[in-house]
Formats: C-alpha cells, structure tokens, sequence
C-alpha cells in the first residue's frame, strides 16, 4: 500500500480491510521468503571477487613482462630524441627475454615510494643468468633499456657498438673499427622551456635565450650523426667534455656499448660505475627491451586541478617513433 492512499471509515471499507488482511500478510510472507533468497544471492563473493583481481594484475604483469611496458623519461640524458615527461612504449620480446624481462612488483618499495615519498624503484630485481630465451642481438642504432648488473634501476641509450667493435671516441666523434662515424652540424635546435624542460646552465650554459613575446626557448648546438648501417638521428654536442674522449674497447661477444644522444650529459657506458654510469659495455643479458614510440608527454605543469592536465600535454610529441631513420640508400650491416 502506497502513502498517498487515505484511510477509509465505512463499514464497507472495514469489510475490505479485513478481507485484505490475510491476502495482504501472505503476500508479504512470500515477499520474505523471495526477498531472502535474492539478497542472499545478490550478496558479494569477496572470495571471488579478491580471485578475478589477482588474475587481472598477473595477466598485466605478464604483459610487461613479455609484451610490452610503459616508461617515463625522467633525465635529459636522451635528449633531443626523448625530453623529460615523454611516456613511451618499450617491446619486451623484440630481443628475446632473459633476467631483466620479468616484471615483479616490491609492495614495500611502492609503499615507501607513495607514501615515505622515498624514490626508488618498484621492482625486484633478480640475480645476474647468462642468455636470452629467443635471444637477438640489437641493431646500432637501436634505442634500449637496460638495467646494470647488481642494480635496480632502467637506464634508456642508444646502441652505437657491437660485439667484436674496436670502438673509440676521440674529441665527441665516435670511431668504429677505424672509421670516424659521420657527423654533421644542422641548424641550432630551439626547444621551447617548460618546467620538465628548464634549459638548466649547468647543463647547457648559455643556451637560454628570451623572445620578444617574454617566453623562454633552449636553443642547442646539434648534429645528425650517421651510422655504419645508415641509421641517423641528432645528438647534443656542447662542447668538449671528459666524455668527448673514451680510449680504444674491443667489445666484447654478448656485449653492446650504449651512448646518450645528449653527449655531453649522459652517464652511460663512457662513464665508470662509481660514477653512476654503465661502466663500458654491457651484457646484452641486461638488455630489457627496446624503445618503440612515444604515447604523450607532460611539460609537468600539471597539477590537482583537471583543467591543468589539457594544457600540459606536449603538442606534436604524442605517436612520434622511436627508430632511426635510415639514410636513403644505404644498407644494413650484415
């Protein structure tokens, strides 16, 4: 009986009322009986419910593990090829698998990391195995993660050696098997400044420069450096550095040597392990995966209030590819 009904005060009413009585008692007993087996079936299997989560972050950890992963650029290392706040997508089967391939989450690094704002990395890494399962060796030009030996973070540089290279770097230019690779000086690149582009002095001094309109643009010495198999791309040159010479390294079988397109500012395998960098070449057992293209980038003007996050999205950078182009006519090394 709904609310809006009114009581009624006949005789006739009292008769219909009390004709009602039971229809009315055993349509709210069958009602309990009905309602009981439907809250009992509507109510939630946490059981199941806990199962279908779990089986859902193992088929994602399955995928990074295998398939592919997303990544951030957190340094300028890579630059101009990839800024800071680039997301990109890395193949985990492009080199076949080996330790570094497994993704396994540290719930109390992630802890650590969310709420003691401590930063480290999110995953356990697990003890240096020799070989790949399906193993293939990168080609130059290749941009890579890798992760060092008895370290835990995920380092991203460009493949520039091979295994049984004689590679040197003799004042910025890199000298394979006796043979300088081509570099050419293009026009300076200008990269507008954003707060994940800051054009830091300490990096790049004198480059900031001030437009007539008030904003600021990083303008860069740049050059398009050629490999022996025709992959080119540009890199940073600053000017001499201690990393502008590296003296004559046979690579060794199952190695590869990594650079950083930003030549001047890259702690790759020029620079020591002391030094926070690969240490010369690398097991190619270290080799995570390779860098495919690029999702979206953040200026990192983003803040809590979702308007911010349109305006800090990058335009033109979101879908750009990864790979090297290669130089018309030229042939891949065999």
């Amino acid at each position: 009986m709904t609310d809006d009904i009114k009581p009624q005060t006949d005789a006739q009413s009292g008769v219909v009322q009390a004709a009602a009585a039971p229809a009315e008692a055993a349509a709210l007993k069958a009602h309990g009986k009905s309602g009981g087996k439907k809250g009992k079936s509507e109510g939630t299997d946490w059981l199941a419910e806990l199962r279908s989560i779990a089986l859902l972050i193992l088929a994602v950890l399955c995928f990074h593990s295998f398939i592919a992963k997303p990544f951030y650029i957190p340094s300028e290392s890579m630059m101009p090829t990839m800024l800071v706040g680039d997301r990109l997508v890395v193949t985990k089967y492009a080199y076949g698998w080996s330790y570094v391939s497994p993704t396994i989450p540290n719930p109390a690094a992630i802890f650590r990391s969310l709420v003691l704002r401590t930063p480290e990395p999110w995953g356990i890494s697990l003890p240096f195995m020799k070989g790949r399962i399906w193993g293939k060796m990168p080609e130059r030009g290749d941009i890579a993660i890798a992760t060092p030996r008895n370290r835990s973070e995920d380092y991203i540089k460009r493949v520039i050696g091979l295994p049984g290279d004689l590679l040197e770097v003799r004042d910025g230019v890199v000298i394979l098997n006796g043979k300088p690779v081509k570099q050419e000086w293009l026009a300076p690149l200008r990269l507008p400044v954003d707060a994940n582009a800051p054009c830091d002095p300490r990096q790049f001094p004198g480059a900031l420069q001030l437009n007539p309109d008030g904003s600021a643009l990083c303008v860069l010495p740049v050059k398009r450096e050629t490999l022996p198999n025709g992959r080119a791309y540009t890199i940073i040159d600053m000017g001499t550095r201690e990393t502008d010479f590296y003296p004559p390294t046979r690579i060794p079988p199952n190695h590869v040597f990594l650079m950083g397109d930003n030549r001047d500012n890259s702690a790759d395998s020029r620079v020591s392990l002391e030094m926070q960098g690969l240490g010369g070449p690398i097991p190619w057992e270290t080799i995570g995966g390779r860098a495919e293209f690029i999702t979206f980038s953040l200026n990192g003007s983003a803040t809590l209030n979702p308007v911010s996050w349109f305006s800090a999205f990058r335009s033109g950078r979101a879908g750009k590819s990864l790979h090297a182009a290669r130089v018309e006519g030229a042939t891949a090394e065999k």
